[in-house]
C-alpha cells in the first residue's frame, strides 16, 4: 500500500459485532493500516471520529441508533474532507445512491476480500472515489451517472440548501424563508449565495431555472 511511509487510520462503523471483529483482524493483516477504532452505530460513530481523527472510515449502511447515511451526511458537515466507504450487501442499491449523496466518496460489498479492501482504503485516501465491481445493473448505471458527475464537478445539496431552494422558488423573500425556517435573514442569504455559486447561476432566475432542469423544484406538485 502507498502511503507514504504514513499509516492510514481506520475506523469501521457496523452494528454486527461477528462482522466487525472479522473485518478489523482482516484490516490489521494490512501493511501500511492502522485500525485505531470501532462503533456500532452512527452516533458513537461521529464520538470516535471526534476524538481519534481517522484517514478513512468503513460504515455500514444499515445500523441502529443513528444509520450510515445520516452519520456520514453529519460528519462530511463538519468536515467536507471526511473520507468514507460505505459498507453494502445486496439489495441495498437505493441506500448505496444515498450514502454517496451525503458524502460518502466509495463503497465496498460485505463479502470484498482482502485485496479490494487494500485497493478500496487506498483510492479514497487519496480523495478519489472507489466503487466495487460486484455490483448488480441498476447500481452500475448509477455509478455511471455518479462518475460522470464527479469529473463535471459533482453538485450535492444540503437538505437545508434544498429546502431554500424550494422556498426560493415559490417566490419567497429572503425575509420570508428566514421566519419559515426560523433563521437570520443573513444566514438564508449566505445559504442563497453558496447555492447559486454552486449552480454557477447569478440570478434568480437563473437559479429557478436550474432546479426545475435538475428536478429540485417540480412546480406542478410543488403546492399540492
Amino acid at each position: 500500500m502507498k502511503t507514504d511511509n504514513h499509516l492510514i487510520k481506520v475506523v469501521i462503523a457496523d452494528d454486527h459485532l461477528i462482522f466487525r471483529k472479522g473485518l478489523i483482524s482482516l484490516l490489521e493483516s494490512i501493511r501500511g493500516i492502522e485500525m485505531i477504532g470501532e462503533a456500532a452505530n452512527g452516533e458513537d460513530l461521529i464520538t470516535v471520529v471526534g476524538k481519534l481523527h481517522p484517514d478513512v472510515l468503513l460504515v455500514d449502511i444499515m445500523m441502529p441508533v443513528m444509520d450510515g447515511v445520516n452519520a456520514t451526511r453529519e460528519l462530511c458537515k463538519r468536515n467536507p474532507k471526511t473520507r468514507i466507504i460505505a459498507l453494502s450487501v445486496f439489495g441495498q442499491e437505493s441506500h448505496i445512491m444515498e450514502m454517496l449523496e451525503a458524502g460518502a466518496l466509495g463503497y465496498l460489498m460485505k463479502n470484498a476480500d482482502k485485496k479490494d479492501l487494500e485497493e478500496a482504503i487506498e483510492t479514497v485516501y487519496q480523495h478519489r472515489p472507489y466503487f466495487c465491481n460486484e455490483t448488480s445493473k441498476q447500481v452500475s448505471d448509477l455509478i455511471d451517472k455518479y462518475q460522470s458527475g464527479y469529473r463535471n464537478h459533482l453538485v450535492v445539496f444540503s437538505e437545508r440548501e434544498k429546502d431554500i431552494i424550494k422556498l426560493i422558488c415559490d417566490g419567497h423573500t429572503s425575509k420570508d424563508i428566514a421566519s419559515i425556517l426560523f433563521i437570520s435573514q443573513r444566514t438564508v442569504e449566505g445559504h442563497r449565495t453558496r447555492i447559486m455559486q454552486k449552480m454557477r447561476v447569478k440570478s434568480t432566475a437563473g437559479l429557478v431555472a436550474y432546479a426545475c432542469e435538475k428536478g429540485l423544484y417540480k412546480p406542478e406538485t410543488a403546492r399540492r
